[in-house]
């Protein structure tokens, strides 16, 4: 995988198929917001899913009904098409549930 440049991620980010994404610290992160702690687990178990199926394996952090996503690709140590096609596959099982 090729490191992505800022300005690629930036237009990956504008496409709108990734709302509430945004690059920091050299990731791709997400803040989402659940309606309880369960359902918290829940979503991480889906992404877990998704992570394994794409042998791609997200930062995540559970804080009792809210679940923080970073991305990068640890290769290259940077942002990748890989990540942002994880986060798609993320979005895809998230619903509507922006922190």
């Amino acid at each position: 995988m090729t490191a992505l440049s800022p300005e690629e991620i930036r237009r990956a980010l504008d496409e709108g198929d990734l709302p509430g994404w945004r690059l920091g610290d050299g990731e791709l992160v997400k803040n989402y917001k659940l309606g309880s702690f369960r359902e918290a687990i829940a979503f991480i178990d889906r992404i877990a899913e998704k992570a394994e199926a794409a042998d791609h394996h997200p930062d995540l952090q559970n804080h009792y009904n809210r679940v923080r996503v970073a991305l990068h690709t640890w290769d290259e140590r940077a942002v990748t098409a890989k990540d942002l096609a994880l986060a798609r596959e993320i979005e895809s099982v998230a619903g509507s549930n922006p922190a």
